[in-house]
């Protein structure tokens, strides 16, 4: 009987054990029933409009990075890229003749230039003339007295002399339009290369065009939608012939490598969360399979109900039970380091989470244990 007594004794105690054993496991570490699965959820956003005209996707359906979601018809778009290869052949053409215009104008300048210095030896050579013919009017002018010459030779002297004069003056003017032909045609160049701009690729009218066709061909290439990641395509409500609008979202992918753990814990569980600590998360798809995962980060801050504007502007302050503190709840972010294969996670749904604080530094592997019922 005491044997009997004394085994019934040891087989309590352990019992008790084991139960205190959890009690510390489940309520002294920080455990919450407040967990909720999240990811990135990526908007799909056309860049062009158009109706669709290709759907291959279900609503439900997993699809891999690249994988053609949509399709807009790309027939206008296929019209504006023939249309801006036809304006970069133009343009092409445009720049081909300014060009022959630059060089028109610099060859008017080199010969504007070339009557500059032709008026110039003409104007030295009518100078020497000048000076030559009056040199010899004033010499038949002094033999006239001393009868060692005629009137005759005078005059003709004088006529020279007058005539040299004029051509001088012709000379002179020559020269001057010769050289306002030069600042006409050196402004005419300037002109032509205003226009014309910079050479080769650099040439504004070009790097336009070239940036035209660019545009046709990134347009026409939007007219593919395709997915950014591996993901779950959620909540599809295209339908071929839908009108797609550029930089409106019109479907929803879940990106499948971003999933983590939002777990909500009271402020006063918190203080001795550290990022690191390792985490169990009991979903309630899956009660009867444990999750493992690491605290990611904790929350920095919540927002405040009381103080909000509310009505006609007043702040909203809600009332209180003055012997009730309620505890905020404080966002955990958990990082989920193995989820089987048989385990689909599914954004929105809840779950339970213990952290096991003090365990940052160990990585140790250890089996995860399912969360009680009643702590689920």
């Amino acid at each position: 009987m005491k044997r009997k007594t004394l085994f019934t004794g040891i087989v309590v105690l352990i019992a008790i054990a084991a139960v205190l054993f959890k009690y510390r496991d489940y309520v002294a570490n920080p455990w919450t029933r407040d967990g909720q699965i999240r990811a990135e959820v990526i908007q799909i956003t056309p860049r062009v409009s158009g109706p669709i005209v290709r759907l291959p996707i279900r609503d439900n359906e997993s699809v891999k990075a690249g994988d053609l979601l949509f399709e807009i018809d790309p027939r206008t778009f296929q019209a504006d890229l023939d249309k801006a290869r036809a304006e970069l052949d133009q343009t092409g053409d445009n720049v081909l003749s300014l060009e022959k215009q630059v060089e028109a104008a610099q060859a008017a300048v080199e010969v504007a230039r070339g009557y500059i210095a032709q008026a110039e030896s003409s104007i030295a050579q009518m100078a020497a003339t000048v000076e030559k013919n009056e040199a010899e009017y004033v010499r038949q002018k002094s033999l006239l007295p001393r009868k060692a010459t005629s009137e005759k030779s005078v005059e003709r002297a004088k006529a020279n002399y007058e005539v040299s004069v004029q051509e001088k003056r012709a000379s002179d003017a020559g020269l001057l339009q010769a050289r306002a032909s030069l600042l006409q045609s050196e402004a005419d160049l300037a002109e032509a290369r205003a226009n014309l701009g910079a050479l080769g690729d650099s040439n504004p009218q070009v790097r336009s065009a070239l940036a035209a066709l660019r545009q046709a061909e990134l347009n026409l290439e939007f007219t593919q939608v395709r997915a950014p990641v591996d993901g779950y395509v959620t909540n599809l409500n295209l339908r071929t012939g839908s009108q797609a609008v550029a930089n409106q979202p019109a479907l929803a992918l879940v990106d499948a490598a971003s999933y983590w753990i939002a777990g909500f814990f009271r402020e006063n569980t918190i203080a001795d969360i550290r990022s690191g600590d390792k985490a169990v998360v009991t979903l309630m798809t899956y009660p009867d399979i444990p999750l493992k995962g690491r605290v990611d980060s904790i929350g920095w801050g919540i927002a405040q109900q009381d103080g909000s504007t509310g009505f006609e502007l007043l702040p909203t302050i809600n009332p209180t039970f003055e012997w009730i503190r309620l505890a905020q709840r404080v966002p955990v972010r958990i990082h989920l380091t193995d989820v089987p294969d048989d385990v689909a996670l599914r954004v929105g749904t809840t779950g339970s989470v213990l952290v096991k604080t003090g365990t940052a530094d160990d990585d140790s592997e250890t089996t995860a244990t399912a969360a009680p019922a009643w702590l689920q």
